[in-house]
C-alpha cells in the first residue's frame, strides 16, 4: 500500500484509513509491545491506545512524515507510559504496606501501653493503704511531698521514705515487661 496516500487519506479525517493503517500495522506493533510487557491483554490495549492516540493527533502528520517512525515512537512512549504507572503503583502499593505495618506497630504500642498501665494501677492497689495515699497524691494529682506531709500530718522524711519504696515496688514489678516497660516507669512512675 502507499504510504503517502494512506497518510493523506488519514490527514484528511478518512475514517477507512484508519481502518487500513490498523490492518498493515497492528501486527508489527503487537510484536513490538509484545517484546516488552509479556503480557497479551496489556499489549492489545497499546495496540488500540496508539491508533486512537494517532487517530486523536492526525493533524500534527504531515504529508512527508514516515509513518512507520511516527507509530512505533508512539508505541514507545505508550510502553514507557505503562511502565512508569506500574512503577507509581508499585510505590504507592510499598507506601500503603508501610503504612500498614506502622499502624499495626501503632496499634501494638498502644496495647502494651494499655497492659502497663492496667499493671501499673493493680500494683498501686497493691501498696499498704498510707503508702497508696501518698503514691497517689504525689503522681497522679502531683502534689509536692511538702503538701503531702502537711495534708496528712506526717514528716516530709516519711513521704520521701513512702514514695521510694512504692516506686521500687512498681519498677521490680513492672521491669519483667523490658524496654517499653522501662520507659513506661520513667514517663509514668518518676516524674511528677
Amino acid at each position: 500500500m502507499n504510504n503517502e496516500k494512506l497518510i493523506n487519506r488519514f490527514i484528511d479525517g478518512d475514517k477507512t484509513a484508519i481502518n487500513d493503517l490498523y490492518a498493515e500495522y497492528s501486527p508489527r506493533l503487537y510484536r513490538f509491545a509484545m517484546a516488552y510487557l509479556k503480557s497479551e491483554s496489556e499489549v492489545l490495549d497499546i495496540v488500540q491506545e496508539v491508533f486512537v492516540n494517532v487517530w486523536m493527533n492526525r493533524n500534527k502528520l504531515k504529508k512527508d512524515s514516515n509513518l512507520d517512525a511516527y507509530l512505533f515512537t508512539v508505541a514507545k512512549n505508550t510502553i514507557v507510559s505503562v511502565f512508569r504507572k506500574k512503577l507509581s503503583e508499585k510505590d504507592y502499593l510499598e507506601h500503603l504496606k508501610n503504612k500498614s505495618i506502622t499502624n499495626s506497630i501503632d496499634t501494638e504500642s498502644q496495647f502494651n501501653y494499655n497492659q502497663l498501665s492496667d499493671k501499673l494501677n493493680d500494683l498501686i492497689e497493691q501498696l499498704p493503704p498510707q503508702r497508696k495515699k501518698i503514691y497517689q497524691l504525689s503522681k497522679e494529682q502531683g502534689l509536692a511531698n511538702k503538701t503531702i506531709a502537711a495534708e496528712l500530718g506526717i514528716s516530709i522524711k516519711t513521704v520521701e521514705d513512702h514514695l521510694s519504696k512504692a516506686s521500687k515496688f512498681i519498677k521490680k514489678n513492672l521491669t519483667e515487661y523490658g524496654f517499653l516497660a522501662l520507659l513506661f516507669i520513667d514517663l509514668f512512675v518518676n516524674s511528677k
